[in-house]
């Protein structure tokens, strides 16, 4: 059995590891690695690659830096020859991003067996891309990898087969565990950066409808420049948001600490290590949960809504920076239920045997 996994961005680098790992495990999956190159630079791939023994990509097809429109369309041009070329039994893909929705669209249209993982989430935003990219994503899979009961139930309510479905739990939990002990490993990140323990907040900024608002922008780093006068903020700056604050000329308090995007490892062991989260990512929402840290998403929604229900995320839209703040100082000291959310750590193994009973069937 030939399956081609396509990932384009860090969280699916991150997603696809343990996966790749049970594949390899069970020994009956020839796995063609693809990357479009969606993130492309070493802290935003290559990195991830070397640190969580991804296999190398067999492609690599450097299309990055684009509207959403031109990336997916040339995504799509060149998924379609690549998968023909292969000619698996089956296309992997991970989450939301065009990546993710190109290669789908590829191997339906090339009449190829779709398996998704990390289906069934809604944030019912259709303002996000992402959103559009997980609804066409699913709705044109064969094989959809549920996280959560949420997630099952979203695409029951959306007409989807449940023949289809099998909850498996969340992949991004299989990550932690396995990788917690280099994580660990990592922590002399904190004193190269000079934190202590307990006494930072970790922050992430990225998503498109934050960075391209100039009033949202300036709310967020008004807000953790508020908290940054009490506690330092540590901030790994991703490209977007750098542009962004330099073309905009928002200016960073005193507080804030930044630094260049960092790998998997460094960032476990800071999430770990924080008095709270403030992410606008929803992988970090989740890996926030996973280290028992109070987390504050600074987006109008989210479609971890288990997490907020059970308090160990609280929705803040980045309105004003004296909100934020509130927030961020509300949540710090606090933690939600004790709670099982996202499975026992075996989901890629689900995944994997599946994926294999299918094919030999």
């Amino acid at each position: 059995m030939k399956i081609c996994t396509i990932v384009g961005a860090r969280p699916q680098f991150v997603k696809s590891a343990p996966v790749s790992r049970a594949l390899q495990q069970i020994g009956a999956i020839n796995e063609v690695m693809i990357h479009t190159g969606q993130h492309f630079d070493t802290n935003m791939s290559d990195i991830f690659f070397e640190e969580l023994k991804i296999p190398s990509p067999s492609y690599n097809l450097g299309i990055d830096s684009l509207s959403h429109g031109a990336m997916t369309g040339r995504m799509l041009e060149a998924l379609e020859t690549t998968i023909r070329d292969e000619r698996p039994d089956c296309v992997l893909v991970y989450g939301d991003t065009n990546s993710t929705i190109a290669a789908a669209l590829a191997a339906a249209k090339l009449h190829i067996r779709v398996a998704h993982v990390e289906a069934g989430l809604r944030s019912f935003n259709r303002r996000m891309p992402e959103e559009i990219n997980r609804i066409l994503t699913d709705h044109c899979s064969d094989y959809l990898f549920t996280p959560t009961d949420a997630a099952s139930r979203n695409l029951a309510n959306e007409g989807i087969d449940s023949e289809k479905v099998l909850q498996v739990g969340d992949v991004m939990l299989d990550a932690t565990i396995f990788f917690g002990d280099a994580g660990e490993r990592h922590a002399n990140i904190l004193a190269e950066q000079g934190l202590s323990s307990g006494e930072y907040v970790l922050a992430t900024i990225h998503r498109q409808d934050n960075t391209d608002d100039p009033n949202r922008l300036q709310a967020i780093f008004d807000g953790l420049s508020i908290v940054g006068r009490q506690m330092p903020v540590f901030l790994p700056l991703h490209p977007r948001t750098r542009s962004r604050l330099e073309g905009q000329g928002v200016s960073l308090g005193s507080g804030i600490m930044t630094t260049d995007p960092l790998g998997y490892l460094d960032m476990l062991a800071l999430e770990r290590q924080a008095a709270a989260i403030v992410t606008d990512s929803g992988g970090m929402q989740k890996e926030a949960y996973f280290q028992r840290v109070p987390c504050v998403t600074l987006r109008n929604e989210t479609e971890w809504t288990e997490l907020v229900e059970t308090g160990w995320n609280r929705i803040c839209p980045p309105m004003t920076g004296e909100a934020i703040a509130q927030a961020v100082f509300g949540a710090i000291g606090t933690q939600g239920e004790d709670v099982v959310l996202y499975g026992d750590g075996r989901a890629s193994y689900r995944i994997a045997e599946e994926l294999v009973s299918k094919f030999s069937a």
